[in-house]
């Protein structure tokens, strides 16, 4: 319903906020998303690393690097 006290400047600031709302809904689940397909990814390539030691194609210390690469380090042991 509009009113006689929604100038122009009134629908600028509620499109605007619209528009901003939208924005920060789609940027939330695209990093849902996001999270959830790097989580999968990460846990499929510790599934085989786990199937390479299982086979013995791997030791398990090779694995244990192999997982830990590309984390940051831990404070306590940097």
């Amino acid at each position: 319903m509009w009113t006689i006290a929604m100038a122009d400047g009134d629908i600028l600031k509620v499109v605007t906020l619209g528009i901003g709302g939208v924005v920060a809904v789609v940027w939330i689940i695209a990093s849902s998303i996001r999270g959830a397909i790097v989580g999968r990814a990460k846990e499929a390539s510790r599934r085989e690393i786990a199937a390479y030691i299982a086979e013995g194609s791997m030791t398990p210390e090779q694995g244990e690097r192999l997982m830990a690469a590309g984390e940051k380090p831990k404070k306590d042991e940097a």
